[in-house]
């Protein structure tokens, strides 16, 4: 098997253009992966497949028709039912009507990648420090070869806030990270850029980011159209001059303060002159940043992305070779790309010290290979049969087998962590190499950013309200009741997501709504986690509330012993509910779920009997979707 370069800067991003949506995309190249190479023949075409509907739902925001999906793909529609119904078997679509929607448990796949990256564990703390500290957006970036992949954000809350994802690949040229990663590349990664630039010239391939078709214009840009005015008025103009043998692309350039830096790949010998440059486009003087960021330590982004947007980026390094970058992102309106490298430069530097000696401090990440992990595809086809994929969901549980302590495995412990034969897994590894999820170096494999752009963008903004809602759709529509999710908010709860029924009677309720906790079944079970939960100021809202905060203490100790909180009519008269909490990973109550009713259709033993029991399952399914969504990123409640 073939290895491919670059370990740590991932995968071929030629191959990461789609190519029948729009964008530019690679001959040969269906559903956007492979980058256009002969697909081995020990490929398993499902997964290709499979794949590629993943890759098409992530760049349609989450959410695509069927029929949509069939013509992006260009598969058939029989083809595109069965992958998306193996997808929905293993959670990580859900299908909704004629919609296929990607569901949260899809984001184990780029939990694998960043497990086994460990930056996120090691460094996240350290760029969310800086983020409070300076009040501005920071960002942590790893290389994809020629772009950049995010692996966190810690974001700033304003009316213009930073829109990238965790995930979100980036041209590298239109970057601060970029020019930093760059000074690692040799010439195989430099031709791989300007074949991707000539191809795709303005950015069509990077959805994330405006295309780079407007020129731009620098300070630097005014100084020098105002000299060639000067030129011109004295009657040396750009079209006077006959071009001198041996003229080509320029060898070194000025900096700001007057240094002059050789640019990669170029000939000695000749600067660049400002009347011979053409008009410039976002991107141009990448080599020309990339000399500058080798010589600095670090890298300025001055609204290469958008108007507004500016940044500042240095390197995280690890055994001498760049692990990440972090970046310092801002508006204009607060910093110009000057201020960034003139007041943020010192603490960016400190913070970037404190991120290289946890990495050099950190002991090594160890762990079992887990085993199994494949099981349930053998049970899923025996119940669903020919509708059943089972090569694709093989391989996609391959990619599972990764995480902390096992960045890299040999074949045979793929093997053993799936429960897949050998030559089974092997193909599965093939496939993937040849997507550019995987690299493959001597007898090992190691998984690649890319690896994230398999949902992890659209997903990586999801909140607990969206992530409970099919979940509390579910519920209402087995039971026929009204189903909440609520969180605390000081001694209220605030409903964040609700279905109703169609009865004439039902509680009317909307998201947003605020009520005291204290009389609520979401209230109680909330307030039953903290240590010192708010019981002042108790209001008979009807003859049954407690009102007696020694009573209502009692209450909630035994509502902490049985896990569920049944309020009969003290809300409100005619009004029975009963809740159970949703924790988090660690174990905190971030939220509950109940269902209410009118007294007179369920008594409350039967609330416990028949409600309980479903509630609780779906409190577990919606903690199920939380584990895995939040594992690497903080999930908003609202």
């Amino acid at each position: 098997m073939a290895s491919n370069v670059g370990a740590a800067q991932g995968s071929a991003t030629g191959s990461e253009r789609p190519g029948r949506t729009g964008r530019a995309g690679r001959a040969g190249d269906p559903g956007g992966a492979g980058g256009g190479t002969a697909v081995p023949d020990e490929a398993v075409t499902p997964l290709i497949r499979g794949i590629a509907v993943l890759r098409r739902l992530t760049e349609a925001d989450g959410v695509s028709s069927l029929s949509g999906l069939e013509r992006s793909t260009g598969l058939a529609r029989s083809t595109v039912d069965r992958i998306t119904a193996t997808l929905a078997r293993r959670g990580y679509v859900r299908l909704d009507g004629r919609d296929a929607v990607l569901a949260p448990r899809l984001m184990e796949l780029g939990n694998a990648y960043l497990a086994a990256l460990r930056l996120p564990r090691l460094l996240d703390a350290h760029a969310d420090a800086l983020a409070d500290e300076l009040d501005e957006s920071v960002s942590l970036a790893v290389g994809d070869q020629d772009g950049i992949r995010f692996i966190h954000q810690a974001t700033r809350r304003r009316a213009m806030s930073l829109s990238f994802r965790i995930g979100d690949l980036l041209p590298a040229e239109r970057t601060a990270p970029g020019p930093l990663f760059a000074t690692e590349w040799g010439e195989r990664e430099w031709a791989r850029w300007r074949e991707r630039r000539a191809a795709d010239p303005e950015d069509r391939g990077f959805p994330a980011v405006p295309a780079r078709s407007r020129p731009i214009e620098t300070e630097a840009d005014s100084d020098s159209k105002a000299d060639s005015e000067r030129r011109n008025a004295s009657g040396a103009t750009h079209g006077d001059r006959s071009p001198a043998p041996g003229d080509g692309p320029p060898s070194s350039a000025t900096t700001d303060d007057g240094r002059i830096v050789p640019l990669p790949g170029s000939p000695p010998g000749r600067t660049p002159s400002p009347e011979t440059d053409p008009l410039r486009t976002l991107g141009d003087g990448f080599e020309r940043r990339t000399a500058e960021a080798r010589e600095d330590g670090w890298a300025l982004d001055d609204q290469l992305i958008e108007p507004g947007l500016v940044a500042i980026a240095m390197p995280v390094r690890e055994a001498g070779r760049i692990a990440c970058v972090v970046s310092v992102v801002s508006h204009t309106s607060r910093h110009t790309a000057a201020d960034l490298r003139d007041t943020l430069l010192p603490r960016l530097r400190a913070a970037v010290a404190a991120m290289e000696r946890e990495l050099s401090e950190a002991p090594p990440a160890t762990a079992a290979i887990p085993s199994g992990l494949a099981v349930w595809t053998g049970v899923s086809k025996q119940e669903l049969g020919r509708e059943f994929v089972e090569s694709l969901a093989r391989g996609l549980t391959v990619i599972t087998a990764f995480g902390e302590g096992r960045s890299e495995l040999t074949l045979t412990e793929v093997a053993q962590a799936t429960g897949l034969a050998r030559a089974t897994a092997r193909r599965a590894l093939i496939t993937l190499e040849h997507l550019g999820y995987v690299t493959a170096h001597a007898h090992a494999f190691r998984l690649t950013p890319r690896v994230l752009g398999l949902g992890f963008p659209p997903l990586s903004r999801t909140s607990l309200a969206e992530i409970a809602a099919p979940h509390l759709t579910g519920l209402s529509e087995r039971l026929r009741e009204s189903v909440s999710l609520a969180v605390l908010t000081g001694d209220e709860i605030q409903y964040t997501a609700r279905v109703t029924t169609s009865r004439i009677l039902s509680a009317h309720i909307t998201v947003g709504t605020r009520l005291p906790a204290y009389a609520t079944s979401l209230g109680r079970v909330m307030l039953a986690d903290l240590p010192d939960p708010p019981l002042s100021e108790l209001r008979p809202l009807t003859p049954r509330t407690i009102t007696d905060p020694g009573r209502l203490k009692a209450v909630l100790d035994r509502v902490r012993d049985e896990g569920y909180a049944l309020v009969d009519e003290e809300l409100e008269q005619g009004l029975r509910s009963i809740a159970v909490p949703v924790r988090e990973r660690g174990g905190r109550v971030v939220a509950a779920v109940n269902v209410a009713m009118h007294s007179s259709r369920r008594t409350p033993a039967q609330c416990v009997d028949e409600v309980l029991p479903e509630l609780l399952a779906t409190a577990g399914d919606v903690e199920a979707d939380l584990r895995v969504a939040g594992r690497f990123r903080r999930v908003p409640r609202a």
